[in-house]
Order: structure tokens, then sequence, then C-alpha cells
């Protein structure tokens, strides 16, 4: 199967392409399931590094994750196009990416939410905020009022109008298809005033009034998760991690202790979001607030996407925090840098302005509006629709039409797909190299005489971050300590060393990274907190091979031997 990133993939579509591209090249990339969505379809991880180099599980990770909201399908084809571009350029012997997969691990689930995502690609969509299960009302039943759908079978759910003498819009005067606020003043004489009604059907129609029987977010997943969570926070779902997409990521990741950063991919708005939701900048350690900075300023300039706080920056009514979140969790409990990327910004596009921080909750003003509409029909034909007449079951005359925002508001559209994903492989390569690695830099032993060696292990931390990765983590202690072992190595292997001093297992704790330096006022006097020597007295006989190994959960695994001679 070809794919070109330039349509939104079914999920068996999707899986397929996953295998063969993983039976295509054992040694790069595996596909395996971590869970069963609510529906019982596969929930999907691809595992990408050079196997010939370590198995994933001893090098440092970047998780990347996609799809929690089901109409938010662009950050799925970013997924999908960073698996392709990490193996295509690895083949290609692109020097970056060759170092990245030998020396790092990526895990990209790519579809978290697949039973949402499904109905949203139907051939008669049906658009859900996440999660298809029904909540709070378990039962399922269709309560009175709107249920948006595809009522006429074109496969898009554009708005009704319905002229209303009391309605809140009006035509935009240069542009029909746009639709404007009525203000205080109400509408020009002998302007025509419209209701506005998402396309769909009227459970329980009493003729007169309209009502909106599901809770706006309905259950979302990306409020289910641990940190922040509450009942009093929209779409939460019954408990923590109470729905099974998110019970088996958190699991997943779990099971990754190697995960050293996080990135979930949305849409839309062009932002790369951090943390906290619910907590402002004050409470934050201002370390971590200065490597976040950093990250910025690296995959700004390459995505033009700004860097924002959802607390500081984007929290409209700050005494009605959002909780629940996935960036939130892994930051908050795992103490990774993290990240949400919220794909295309359709204003930027066409006005070269970044979209306002308030959009999601004022929406665009009129003139956004009439540009979108305007670049769309230059570069996305049919995006915008003229208002057309419908026969509706229970209303009788409407029109249907304006936009689609699926395919112009909410996602990039199908000709700007690549172009608009392609740059993230970068951004999650930088951040995937900046995590800790740890190096034996010293192997060596010396003979004290009476078969009694002094044998001596050097560690070195060759990321740029820490081994425990944030000041959060350090300060909660959320992250083991480096371990140094020694044994005896080939056929002794397994019995018990004859240790004169010293234990076999060791911890030394955590090791500073190169950013250390930049926060150490210019003092250009860096001294050595990346490394450990530690230190063993070992009887045994000239000619014994030994193994040393240093490890840490998030810094990899690294081993040598010494043959005492």
């Amino acid at each position: 199967m070809t794919y070109d990133f330039d349509r939104f993939l079914r999920y068996e579509e999707m899986a397929s392409w996953l295998r063969a591209l993983a039976a295509a090249h054992p040694t790069l990339l595996t596909v395996e399931s971590y869970g069963k969505s609510h529906l019982g379809r596969d929930l999907l991880v691809a595992t990408i590094t050079d196997t010939r180099h370590g198995e994933h599980h001893t090098k440092p990770a970047h998780w990347i994750d996609a799809n929690i909201h089901a109409v938010e399908v662009t950050g799925g084809v970013a997924a999908l196009y960073i698996i392709h571009d990490l193996i295509t350029k690895f083949v290609a012997g692109d020097p970056t990416v060759v170092e990245a997969l030998r020396t790092r691990t990526f895990y990209i689930a790519p579809r978290v939410n697949p039973d949402g995502v499904e109905d949203a690609l139907g051939d008669r969509p049906l658009f859900h905020r996440s999660s298809v299960r029904s909540w709070p009302w378990t039962d399922g039943h269709r309560w009175p009022g709107l249920h948006p759908q595809d009522i006429d079978g074109d496969g898009r759910i554009l708005t009704m109008r319905v002229a209303d003498a009391d309605g809140g819009w009006m035509q935009h005067p240069q542009e029909p298809r746009v639709m404007i606020p009525v203000g205080p003043l109400g509408a020009p004489a002998g302007v025509q005033r419209y209701r506005l009604l998402a396309e769909g059907l009227i459970e329980n129609f009493d003729g007169f009034t309209i009502d909106q029987p599901r809770d706006p977010a309905g259950l979302d997943l990306n409020r289910n998760f641990p940190a922040g969570w509450g009942v009093d926070v929209l779409g939460s779902g019954d408990h923590p991690m109470s729905e099974p997409e998110v019970h088996s990521l958190v699991r997943a990741v779990k099971a990754r202790p190697n995960v050293c950063g996080y990135n979930a991919f949305h849409t839309a708005g062009g932002f790369m979001l951090r943390p906290s939701s619910n907590l402002p900048d004050s409470q934050l350690p201002p370390e971590d607030l200065f490597i976040f900075k950093k990250f910025g300023e690296h995959s700004t300039p390459l995505t033009s996407y700004p860097v924002h706080s959802v607390y500081e920056d984007l929290t409209w009514d700050k005494s009605r925090v959002m909780g629940g979140a996935g960036d939130d969790w892994a930051y908050d409990h795992l103490g990774v840098y993290s990240w949400t990327t919220e794909f295309w910004d359709a204003i930027y596009r066409a006005t070269g302005e970044h979209s306002p921080t308030d959009v999601w909750y004022v929406g665009p003003t009129p003139a956004q509006d009439v540009a979108v509409c305007a670049w769309s029909d230059q570069h996305v034909p049919g995006s915008y629709v003229a208002w057309y007449p419908f026969e509706h079951p229970q209303l009788g005359k409407v029109e249907l039409g304006g936009v689609d925002a699926f395919h112009t508001w909410t996602n990039a559209p199908s000709s700007l797909l690549k172009a608009e994903v392609a740059p993230h492989t970068e951004v999650a390569i930088y951040q995937a190299m900046a995590s800790p690695r740890l190096e034996i830099k010293l192997a060596d032993a010396t003979s004290l005489g009476n078969d009694v060696w002094r044998v001596r292990l050097g560690v070195a931390n060759t990321g740029w971050l820490p081994t425990d990765v944030t000041q959060h983590a350090r300060r909660k202690k959320i992250v083991l300590p480096a371990v140094v072992e020694i044994s005896y190595a080939g056929a002794a292997e397994g019995s018990e060393l004859d240790l004169v001093e010293g234990e076999a297992r060791v911890r030394i704790g955590q090791l500073d990274g190169r950013s250390k330096y930049l926060l150490d006022g210019g003092a250009m006097s860096d001294g050595t907190p990346d490394r450990h020597l530690h230190t063993w007295l070992v009887r045994a006989p000239i000619g014994t091979t030994l193994t040393v190994r240093a490890s840490h959960q998030r810094a990899g695994t690294v081993t040598g031997t010494i043959t005492l001679k």
C-alpha cells in the first residue's frame, strides 16, 4: 500500500500499513497492541530503534501519541509520518536519524481512540468529542434534543440555518457563506435573521424548543488521566483511568520507564502547549520553565507554532481549570517534559497572524472567518458551502451550508497535510536527543598483588538533560537512582564474586546533563556533575573476565568487560 500522507486512514488500513512497514524493516520497527478500545479494537504502538545497537528498553526513549480526540485526525497523520520519516531517513543514511535510532527509542501510538476516529471518518460521519461510550448516562438512551449527524448523506456535517426573526445570526454582507452575530441593536432593517444548528436530527421534537441534550464534551478521554482529575472537570469519566483507552496508555508508558519525553498530538490552533493546566507558572520549578523555553526556541522556528502555558495563556476562567490531561500526567507523575501539539491554524494560513489564545472560547472574528473562507476558495475549493435548501423531516424548510469545519478549521486540508506535519519529525528527534544517556567512559583493573585487583568504572551522562530529566522529578523523588554493578563474565557468570571491598550492586544517584551549565550564571567552569567513578576491590586470578554494567531506568543500560591481566 502506498500512502503519501494526503488523506486520513481508516483503522484497518492504518493497521495494515503499519504492519507492512514493520515487516519490511524488522530491525528498526515493531508494532504491537498495548490494550483494547471500548469496542475491542487493538490499541497499537510502534517501537522504532536500531536493535543492532541494543533493545528498545536499554535506551532512553521519547513517547508520542495521537487521536485521543475523535475528530482531531491531523495528529494521527503526523504520528504516522514521523514513523515513516524516521525509517526512510535511516535507510537513506541521514546521520542525525542514524544516530538517533542507534542511541534512542521512539514509541509512537498513532490512534489512542480508534472507535471515535472511525465514526468521524465514516461514510456518514458521527462526531464525538472523544470516546464513543455513552456517558454519564450509560444505557445509551437518546435524550430529547438535537443529535448532530450527516442527514443528507453527502459525507459532511455542516450547519443548518433556520429563518427566525429572533435568531442570533445574519449573513455577512460581503460573504453570504459566513454568518456573523446579531449585536445588541439587532439586525439592520430588512436583513434576515437566522437560528443556527449543527446538521442533525431532533429526538422527540415538540415543534417549538430544541434542546442540546449531550454534554458539550461528552466523555473526554483527555480528562481521564490521574493528574488533576476531578468530578467538576467536563467529561472526566467515572474515575481516573476509568476508560480502557487511558488505562491501557498509562500502563503502556509506565511499563517503559525509559520514556524521557512525552508529546500528545491534537488539533487545532497551531500551538505547542506545555503544563500546567491547573497551576500557575509561579508554582512550577523555574529550572523546568527555563528548559521548556529552550525547547520552544527550537520548535517554533521549525513549525511556526508558538509555545503557551495552558493555565497562563489559554485558560479562560482560572477558577475553573482543566484537569486529567495526558501532558499534565506525564509531567506530574512521570516527571518528564511533556507537550500537547495543536496542529493546524487556519487563521494563520489565511492571514499570517496566529490564532488568538481565546479562539477556543470565542471563535474567530468575522474578518478572520471571511479571510479563511477566501483562502479556502483558492486552496481547498468546496470547504465553504453555499447555502442550499433542504427539507428537514422535523423542521421543514431549512438550509444547509456554511463551513465544512472538519476539513478546514479542525484539520489541515488533504493537499496541505504532509507539509503541515513534516517539520515535527525534527521536533521529536530534538527532544529525544536531549534525553539523558549513560555511557561507560573508563573501565580498568590494577593489580594490587595476591590476586587482588582495584577495578574502576567511570560512568558519564552524555545527554543534555539530567538522568531524572526534570527538577520536578528531582524534588518529588520520582526517578530511581542510577546503579553500577560488577560480576563474573563468561563461564563463571552467575557465580558469586569474591569482593574484598564494596558491594556488587551500588546506587550512585542521579547525574546532571549539559543543560546544567546553562544555569550556572555563565561561570564557564563546569566541573563533572555528569560523571561518577566507582571502585571495587576484587580477588580473582589473572585471566578472569569481569562484566561491569551501569543502568538507569531512563538513561539506559550499558555494559563492558574487563579482563584481569
